[in-house]
């Protein structure tokens, strides 16, 4: 797939990736097989009571007293793909292609760069006998992008260097010092389903082709969310035609900007020309309000879909329609110590609203733990006022960012020596395990970078290949200049 691509090794490792499946909490095929090859090759393997990989390689001779280096990367990737693709995360290869203009992309379903890139780099380290290192340890954790599980569950004392790499970024020419925390909200209520009315008919409203994204990284510009957008044309054609809602779904991932929503309604027979009307207008105006930004949006009503046997109640609709047309998504706040980064965000991720149960899910984060607890507890309020179950889980901490890193005056030394310039320091408004493993290990010295990455979490997720190539260099120098 990858075979004239440089640096061959790397290439080779994450062809491996993606041909095995690793949806998050699935990944134990793939961990068995990295395992088994570090065995394969003499090294010390352990695989912890969260289900983290770490893989011991010895310093290179005469290098054993140097200080010890823990490399990190987490297996799992988001799943997103496109709706007319019949692909299945647990069971299919990754269909990766080589463009022309110097990119590796899935062109229909997320590729893994996010974080494959960065589990290929440390399996190359591990694998590579030329090296020049002291000892290492890589620490490939599980179930990142759906909680930051195998992070949680790392058990202090395991590992033994005091300098950790983490090759979980994705803009080549920075090192990030600092990160996100966050919190989840988690919202539920039963429902009061009502039997179909017989003078309706049943249709699926679409609301399809936006962007989507990463919820931290693409957070502030300004994308399209669509069960925000298709809430506010739902609760119109309520008003005027007296639509009736018998399911709404939308977004597929927590830590994803939902790219696509839908709404199985019950229209009165005699207004189904009107409804369609009406969302022509409405997609004419949502056109104009988002084309610079969401050019490809789609708004459609496809009539004749099978009728369900239930309706959720004029209040229980009521209920959810309001609280989600309601409900912040989006910046909330920007820093003013970081200046151009995100303080406090939060993405309404998922909706699934159904006759008999219905639930939403908003990932909360805030370089601030209590911006990310006060905006919560804002969305908890809201929801509270209806009666309804919202309650704050998963809380982890943010990555508070040290300038005075020795480790980083390292990095800056190597990477201004090589291309004459200083990379850019930054702080992420998206979670990195480093806090986690920070909170675990205190006084470890951290750094993250890895190669550009574009679409992450999205169809159509791109890496650069000469970005990989210049990571793989920095980081092996990198790992040369700790020696001295």
């Amino acid at each position: 797939m990858f075979e004239n691509l440089q640096p061959a090794i790397v290439w080779q490792h994450f062809a491996t990736l993606c041909r095995i499946p690793r949806p998050s909490k699935q990944e134990a095929a793939l961990r068995d097989h990295i395992q088994q090859w570090a065995q394969s090759l003499s090294l010390s393997t352990q695989v912890d009571t969260a289900g983290n990989l770490i893989i011991r390689k010895p310093a290179s001779a005469g290098h054993e007293h140097a200080p010890g280096v823990v490399l990190q990367a987490h297996l799992d990737m988001v799943c997103q793909k496109n709706a007319d693709s019949a692909h299945d995360f647990t069971r299919n290869p990754i269909q990766a292609v080589v463009r022309e203009d110097g990119w590796v992309q899935a062109e229909h379903t997320t590729l893994g760069a996010d974080n494959g890139m960065g589990v290929a780099m440390i399996l190359a380290v591990l694998q590579d006998q030329t090296l020049q290192h002291g000892p290492l340890e890589a620490l490939l954790t599980v179930d990142e992008e759906a909680g930051m599980g195998g992070a949680h569950g790392l058990q202090p004392g395991l590992l033994q260097g005091r300098l950790m790499l983490n090759l979980d970024t994705e803009e080549w020419g920075e090192f990030y010092l600092g990160c996100a925390g966050g919190v989840d909200v988690n919202v539920e209520r039963p429902g009061q389903p009502l039997a179909w009315p017989a003078d309706h008919v049943a249709a699926r409203i679409t609301l399809n082709g936006l962007r989507g994204g990463h919820s931290g990284v693409n957070i502030h510009e300004g994308r399209g969310n669509a069960i925000k957008l298709l809430v506010r044309v739902l609760l119109d054609l309520q008003q005027r035609f007296g639509l009736k809602l018998a399911a709404l779904q939308g977004g597929t991932a927590r830590n994803a900007l939902p790219r696509e929503a839908f709404a199985t309604v019950a229209v009165p027979a005699s207004q189904t020309e009107q409804v369609q009307a009406a969302l022509r207008d409405w997609q004419a105006l949502l056109h104009g309000e988002w084309s610079d930004i969401e050019p490809h949006l789609k708004l459609q009503l496809t009539p004749g879909a099978t009728a369900p046997t239930h309706l959720l109640s004029p209040a229980e609709q009521a209920i959810w329609l309001r609280s989600l047309h309601a409900a912040p998504h989006g910046v909330k706040r920007m820093s003013l110590r970081v200046p151009g980064v995100v303080e406090t965000s939060n993405n309404l991720g998922m909706v699934d609203v159904q006759p008999q149960h219905g639930s939403c899910n908003f990932m909360v984060r805030s370089l601030i733990s209590s911006g990310s607890t006060a905006l919560a507890d804002e969305i908890i309020s809201l929801f509270t006022l209806s009666g309804t179950a919202a309650t704050a889980s998963g809380h982890y901490p943010g990555w508070a960012p040290n300038p005075d890193s020795p480790l980083l005056a390292r990095c800056q030394a190597v990477y201004r020596r090589d291309h004459g310039q200083d990379a850019q320091v930054q702080v992420i408004h998206a979670g990195l395990e480093c806090g986690l493993i920070a909170a675990k290990y205190p006084g470890m010295d951290i750094v993250s970078f890895g190669p550009t990455i574009r679409g992450a979490h999205a169809p159509g997720e791109a890496v650069e290949i000469a970005s990989v190539y210049r990571t793989w260099n920095l980081l092996t120098a990198i790992l040369a200049a700790i020696l001295d």
